[in-house]
């Protein structure tokens, strides 16, 4: 999973701030953090070849997509389409994508897979519940949200 986590975030490379960038981008006590933080993640393989990795994340009430990554060699090819709705098909609630402002790409894919950007009035509230992130990175993000939470008009409660 960290070779393709750390070989499709190349993309990010000169995308995202400087500052934001790191080298292997996601190192292996982060991952292992990350599912001791109960992030599950489902793989896309063929003939036992890992093709894309994708988590999701439950929140209580909704689930974050996380760390959505497919090989280089085998993107546009509609793994990441597939492991989307794999993911999104075990959530019974609202679902919020979080992703770096300045990957066109990555906002594009959602876009298209049914999602909206989340206003900026909403974004660092949203960021600020359900990630843990730093400030840096709020201010560089994008939250993308499914139609159940801008149908249902989801807002993170003040007392979280």
């Amino acid at each position: 999973m960290l070779a393709i986590v750390n070989d499709a975030a190349q993309a990010y490379r000169g995308v995202i701030p400087v500052d934001r960038w790191r080298e292997p981008y996601m190192p292996t006590d982060e991952l292992l953090k990350e599912i001791a933080d109960g992030v599950v993640f489902w793989v896309a393989e063929e003939e036992g070849r890992l093709l894309g990795v994708m988590g999701i994340q439950d929140k209580s009430d909704v689930a974050l997509v996380r760390h959505a990554y497919v090989a280089r060699t085998t993107q546009r090819k509609g793994v990441g389409t597939r492991l989307l709705r794999h993911v999104q098909g075990l959530a019974d609630k609202p679902i919020l994508i979080g992703t770096w402002a300045d990957a066109s790409w990555a906002i594009e894919f959602y876009r298209r897979n049914g999602f909206t950007v989340v206003p900026k009035t909403h974004k660092d509230l949203l960021l600020r519940t359900y990630w843990s992130i730093p400030q840096r990175q709020i201010e560089t993000s994008v939250v993308l949200a499914d139609g159940r939470w801008t149908d249902g008009k989801q807002r993170p409660s003040a007392d979280r």
